[in-house]
């Protein structure tokens, strides 16, 4: 009894708290989605090839960083405070600079210098966000080892994500763009204005730092770190080698990858096809309410949900419903209403209801991967198994933004064009709609295939592992 005391029973100030965690890291990093390849191409003038071997050289760097951090993390002797929060709480303000200077343009620069700073400080952002991240990730696992309880946190974690995102995607858009000349229908263009984004990126790093702050204060480890051995040396190979021995932890990962690469390549082709193609870059404020609101109908009864159908059957077919969605977006080129920004928003809405219960439920289903991969080696990884994930997730960062600027490259967008008033040609706005639409539609049908087919955890087997798992634990209990 004593053990269910410490592990159970989570709070509303913790859910709050470690929603805060994501509110915290959202604040800046939803700002690469929708405004780093604009600024890229638009106000640093740097051309998508090149943004391209940018962006495959920070995920090689990646590639040995995450998974050497969560090592690094996952042996350090826990403090008082816990084993990941202290590592959360002290890198937040480097995090919050990192964020400011990547959005920082620097007149009278070359293009050749303005890449090398775009490469060194988007190089060090994304070290700064895997030294928070990596534990933040870790940090549910520790919270609680209840199962509901832990549906509820990856619902609060993605709340906390929304409203940490609202800002750069729902405020920014109405202040940073500035009217450079007109189309000949009267459409305004319009272009991004750096000054502008770099003092409201500045401000929202300076509020990232407290919301971290609170985020330490309203949480709290109870699950004490799995007892090793004093001669033992961790072996973080051996433990790569059996997650990805672990069929549900690869095509989890798979599954998540894609679905940050539909969010970022979304959220950045939006920017530029409200911006471009519809004249009006303040409508994009509303792709955030349209894909997120739909968690507001579910928030309330996913529990109930979740417990009727499982985690992973409610994921799968909400994600062929957002497949369906986009699709028939992509059809509405061959029509009128293509030109109606209403009309896509609409469909953004049905996207969003069925992408609304992987993005609430991803981090459950990680906490239900580690749980599994305890049951199969008796040993409990959290800090390497989410590095290992975390990683597989900035590839999908990665297969957007390289995806994007081929594209971009493809149907000849021209960055330089809006800056100087000039309108860019039918052919290309044309193009810019299919590239906007086609591509989500293709990663929502792989995610859901992946669901259906691959992932096996579904809520039966889920049953088996967390009764195996806490026979483990009653067992170490009385050991």
């Amino acid at each position: 009894m004593e053990q269910k005391a410490l592990t159970h029973g989570i709070k509303f100030k913790d859910k709050v708290g470690y929603a805060l965690g994501d509110a915290g890291g959202l604040l800046t990093f939803s700002l690469i989605g929708a405004f780093q390849n604009k600024f890229y191409t638009d106000a640093l003038g740097i051309k998508p090839q090149s943004i391209i071997l940018l962006i495959l050289i920070a995920r090689i760097w990646d590639a040995i960083n995450d998974p050497l951090w969560g090592a690094f993390v996952q042996s350090r002797k826990p403090k008082k405070s816990g084993q990941f929060r202290p590592w959360i709480i002290g890198f937040s303000i480097p995090l919050a600079i990192s964020a400011a200077l990547m959005f920082l343009k620097i007149p009278g620069l070359s293009s050749t210098q303005y890449l090398v700073y775009a490469y060194v400080t988007y190089i060090c952002y994304g070290m700064m966000y895997t030294a928070v991240n990596i534990p933040y990730g870790s940090l549910a696992s520790v919270v609680t080892d209840d199962e509901l309880e832990r549906s509820s946190l990856s619902m609060w974690r993605s709340i906390g994500a929304g409203v940490g995102g609202l800002p750069g995607t729902i405020l920014l858009p109405m202040f940073v763009y500035t009217v450079t000349g007109k189309y000949a229908n009267g459409q305004d263009i319009k272009a991004l204005d750096d000054r502008k984004l770099f003092i409201c990126v500045l401000i929202l790093s300076i509020v990232s730092v407290g919301v971290y702050f609170l985020h330490y204060k309203m949480t709290k480890e109870r699950i004490a770190p799995q007892k090793k051995e004093k001669d033992a040396h961790y072996n973080a190979v051996a433990t790569v080698k059996e997650l990805f021995r672990n069929r549900a932890f690869v095509t989890l990962s798979l599954a998540s990858m894609l679905l940050i690469a539909f969010q970022f390549y979304y959220q950045s082709t939006y920017t530029y096809l409200f911006t471009d193609f519809y004249g009006k870059p303040g409508l994009y404020a509303l792709v955030t309410v349209c894909t997120y609101g739909p968690m507001a109908i579910f928030i309330p009864i996913m529990n109930k949900l979740i417990k009727k159908f499982g985690k992973k059957e409610l994921c799968a077919v909400g994600m062929a419903f957002a497949a369906v969605a986009n699709i028939g977006l992509f059809a509405l080129r061959w029509t009128p209403l293509s030109h109606n920004p209403w009309v896509f928003l609409g469909f953004t809405f049905l996207s969003g209801l069925g992408q609304t219960f992987l993005v609430l439920e991803v981090w459950a289903l990680v906490m239900d991967v580690i749980d599994y991969h305890e049951v199969r080696t008796g040993k409990r990884e959290e800090g390497m198994a989410y590095a290992v994930f975390s990683f597989t997730r900035k590839l999908g960062q990665t297969l957007a933004g390289v995806g994007l600027n081929a594209l971009l490259a493809f149907i000849k967008y021209d960055g330089e064009a809006s800056k100087n008033g000039i309108p860019l040609s039918d052919d290309v706005l044309t193009k810019l709609y299919d590239i906007s639409t086609f591509v989500p539609a293709i990663m929502l049908a792989l995610m859901a295939i992946i669901l259906f087919c691959g992932y096996n955890l579904s809520k039966s087997k889920l049953v088996e592992v967390h009764n195996e798992l806490e026979a483990v634990r009653a067992k170490e209990e009385t050991a």
